[in-house]
C-alpha cells in the first residue's frame, strides 16, 4: 500500500483516484506520517458492513425463551 500526505492527495486528488481504480491497489493517506483514511479500489459486490445491515434475514424457528434441555436434567440443580 501506497503512503501519500494529506496535502500532496489535496493537489492530486482526481488523479489518485483513478490510479487506484486502475491499478486497484489502495492508497493510505497520511497527516504529519499517521493514517487518516485508506482509499480502496470499489468493487461490483463490495458493500460496507454497518450495524443493522441484516435486520430482517434472520427467522425465528420454535421457541426462544424456554430452556433447551429441561431443569431436572441439568446437574447443577440437583443437591
Amino acid at each position: 500500500m501506497h503512503n501519500i500526505s494529506i496535502s500532496e492527495f489535496k493537489a492530486k486528488c482526481l488523479a489518485l483516484i483513478e490510479q487506484v481504480r486502475k491499478t486497484r491497489q489502495p492508497l493510505r493517506i497520511t497527516r504529519h506520517g499517521r493514517p487518516v483514511v485508506e482509499v480502496i479500489p470499489a468493487g461490483p459486490n463490495r458493500r460496507r458492513q454497518f450495524v443493522g445491515d441484516m435486520v430482517g434475514t434472520g427467522k425465528i424457528v420454535g421457541d426462544i425463551i424456554s430452556p433447551v434441555t429441561a431443569l431436572d436434567e441439568i446437574e447443577a440443580f440437583h443437591e
